[in-house]
């Protein structure tokens, strides 16, 4: 995704950046309608800045032209104006009429920063494309700016605010741009930007960034519902005003003093609702409703107790969005009434202030800089969704990796739980006792062993609804499971398991580097324990590692080979070990005992149980896999990468139990499966999966995946199997 595919910016003679040259150079825009905004809430010193910052982003764009033919310069105004409509800071209005100096002309960050400040140079260099940079892919790049955008949102709110702006100004303006590039600027906007305005509280933005992608992604079925809602619009009239005049009589009756208006569905919400539940634009006949507009939320209630007594509510179409907000600070109370003639409407009823953070979000009031004490509830949930921007970014490495964790946070909707002390916790709909984990803290996220939802025990994996209490039971000796990456649903818990996963397999390929070079050292009698940290240091250095620990890790990931690192390490100690290490004698087998952790994987193709013949394969980035001695996919592989490849052997001590696989031909009489897993099941074996020929008649073929303890222990089951009258061949798979 491009952070600011629609910027048209770029010097006049650039033709490959989209620009063109306008009809009239002698154009001039305007700042007075910006000044007239910032100046009902802003100083005279403020607006002075402003207007030098507006100078220097004219000067910078002179010749620049948007595709639609207008001066560069009236895009930063515009979005400037956006800013202003929120109240925004001087900084921001600055750093807004500034936001594409750095990317497209030749003024740096630190200019900015001498003649406006640290803080609008940070936050300009935020918005600010990565173009300098090699990437192996444009995806790869693309994806790169959308992180560091959002690494300075969470410093600093301003910058996605600014951002949002500038999206909302080109969303408007994007029928001057090819239809292709329509929709691809469309689809980021209706995936990204409006879930993070609605993420933010912005629910105006959120419906306008919505209606417009909708426009440019389905330009057919955008155009046919306008007209559909436009001819409704006059056949429904009559029913609306009716509806108005008796709510602003019922109303005043009831002690109310309160704004009543008309709204409309958005032509997105009206399309959503047709697609979901399958009915035509007729059969969608909430189209059209009223928002009441009151003083204080005691009014609110009043106002309900009116609207109720006046029409039938619709049963179960009632919502208090004032006692539990929404995920994104949104609070109004919502129902929906059967009016004259049987049409349903809905009502939307907030107080001026509800009604000011649902257009603004958190731009309504904004601290980000304050102490967390004096935040407001929306500004501290926003806050810790920030943070944990910050925090997925601390565990995943890869800029494509960390999209798509946000992309999965941004959810719209919420399902509000409790923890045991009574704090309610906004958590996305569809979310597990592990993302619940996760969102309290990483530790309890990976050492989360059992739960309890309303006081019952529950597995891991259940999905959470509204008001449920949960409690979380952990071990400090628990790691994250991998399997919990099937079912999670936050972006937070996705990158705190895999970060825990891949902390652990780090730590143990650095063992099982340590153990591989040990052996690769001794076949060169070169004693491992005789060797000082300075020439460990000094091989690790001249395998191109950063250090010893790195060094290790590949090793035991396969990203190096033992006896080539063991062979740089000799050369150290001169020429009889030097010439000892160009001998290359056959090692010792390293010894295999299950209690390897992830570093040590047993290939599926061949299931090697204790007491097989086995050798090791050095994949890179994988660690050690083990094969059986006579698998011909090992067979095959050894001869193609023969260095690759390590002598292993059992260990004495062996742990825990070994995957095996086994086919058992029977007769498909009644009960058979049934017996054959109960023989299997009394020989202590652990069966994880079972499958049959689906075609069986007289006789069939049940496959077996089971766990055990080694060969002999295989050996007693099948012996247990044979005894059964209806099995007839046992074999290992």
């Amino acid at each position: 995704m491009a952070l600011n595919p629609t910027h048209d910016a770029a010097v006049a003679n650039a033709a490959g950046n989209g620009f063109v040259a306008a009809p009239d150079e002698r154009q001039v825009v305007s700042l007075a309608s910006l000044t007239r905004k910032a100046a009902a809430y802003l100083t005279e010193d403020d607006i002075r800045r402003i207007r030098e910052a507006y100078r220097l982003s004219d000067e910078a764009h002179l010749g620049q032209f948007r595709t639609s033919g207008e001066p560069y310069i009236s895009h930063p105004i515009a979005v400037a104006e956006i800013l202003a409509g929120w109240k925004l800071d001087a900084d921001s209005l600055m750093a807004a009429l500034l936001h594409d100096v750095i990317e497209d002309t030749t003024i740096s960050k630190q200019v900015l920063a001498e003649r406006f400040g640290t803080q609008v140079a940070e936050i300009v260099d935020g918005l600010s494309k990565l173009e300098r940079v090699e990437f192996a892919s444009k995806e790869q790049q693309q994806a790169e700016s959308f992180r560091k955008m959002l690494l300075a949102m969470a410093r600093d709110v301003r910058v996605i605010l600014i951002k949002l702006a500038d999206r909302l100004h080109n969303m408007q303006t994007l029928g001057a741009v090819p239809p292709d590039k329509q929709r691809r600027i469309a689809r980021e906007t209706f995936e990204i930007y409006a879930p993070i305005a609605n993420r933010l509280g912005l629910h105006e933005l959120f419906r306008e960034l919505v209606d417009l992608s909708f426009k440019y992604l389905h330009p057919f079925r955008h155009r046919t519902l306008q007209k559909a809602v436009q001819a409704a619009r006059g056949n429904r009239r009559e029913v609306l005003s009716r509806i108005l005049e008796a709510v602003q009589k019922a109303l005043p009756e009831a002690g109310v003093s309160a704004e009543v208006f008309g709204r409309e569905k958005t032509l997105y919400a009206i399309y959503r609702k047709m697609r979901d539940k399958q009915l035509s634009f007729s059969e969608v006949l909430d189209v059209y409703g009223f928002r009441v507009i009151v003083e204080t939320p005691a009014q609110c209630y009043l106002t309900l107790g009116a609207l109720h007594a006046l029409y039938k509510p619709v049963p179960g179409r009632f919502k208090d969005y004032i006692a539990i907000p929404k995920i994104n600070g949104y609070q109004s109370l919502h129902t929906t009434l059967v009016g004259p003639f049987g049409t349903p409407v809905e009502f939307q009823i907030r107080t001026r202030e509800m009604q000011r953070v649902a257009q603004a979000g958190v731009a309504a009031h904004w601290l980000y800089k304050a102490e967390k004490e004096s935040f407001s509830d929306l500004q501290k949930r926003t806050h810790e969704w920030l943070q944990s921007l910050l925090d997925i970014q601390s565990q995943t490495g890869d800029s494509l990796e960390f999209i798509e964790h946000v992309k999965v946070d941004l959810f719209p909707d919420a399902v509000y739980v409790f923890t045991p002390r009574g704090q309610i916790r906004a958590m996305p709909r569809g979310a597990t006792i592990i993302d619940f984990a996760y969102s309290v803290h990483t530790d309890i996220g990976d050492q989360a062993v059992a739960a309890r939802v309303n006081q019952q025990p529950v597995p891991l994996r259940t999905e959470l609804h509204n008001g449920d209490v949960v409690e979380v039971i952990t071990d400090p000796n628990a790691k994250a499971n991998p399997n919990w990456l099937s079912f999670v649903r936050t972006g937070k818990a996705r990158a705190g398991i895999r970060h825990c996963l891949k902390t652990l397999k780090y730590r143990e390929s650095v063992e099982l580097g340590r153990r591989l070079l040990a052996q690769a050292l001794s076949a060169l009698r070169i004693d491992p324990a005789s060797l000082d940290v300075q020439a460990l240091e000094r091989g690790a250095r001249d395998a191109g590692a950063k250090s010893v620990e790195e060094m290790h890790a590949d090793i035991g990931l396969g990203k190096r080979l033992a006896p080539v690192v063991a062979r740089t390490i000799a050369l150290q100690f001169g020429s009889k070990s030097a010439a000892a290490a160009l001998i290359l004698p056959r090692p010792a087998p390293m010894m295999i005992s299950g209690a390897e952790g992830a570093a040590v994987t047993y290939s599926p193709c061949c299931h090697p149980l204790p007491g097989d013949d086995i050798v090791g394969h050095l994949r890179g980035g994988h660690g050690l896999v083990v094969h059986r001695a006579d698998c011909r996919v090992a067979q095959r592989q050894r001869i193609k990468d023969a260095e690759r490849w390590v002598d292993v052997d059992w260990s004495e001590e062996l742990a825990g139990q070994f995957r095996t696989e086994i086919e058992v031909a029977v007769r498909a009489d009644r009960g058979v499966l049934g017996k054959v897993a109960a023989e299997i099941a009394a020989s202590e074996a652990n069966i994880v999966h079972v499958s049959m020929d689906d075609d069986a008649t007289e006789s069939a073929v049940l496959r077996f995946a089971m766990m055990v303890r080694d060969r002999v222990h295989l050996a007693q089951v099948i012996r247990n199997l044979r005894r059964l009258p209806e099995v007839a061949k046992i074999t290992r798979h």
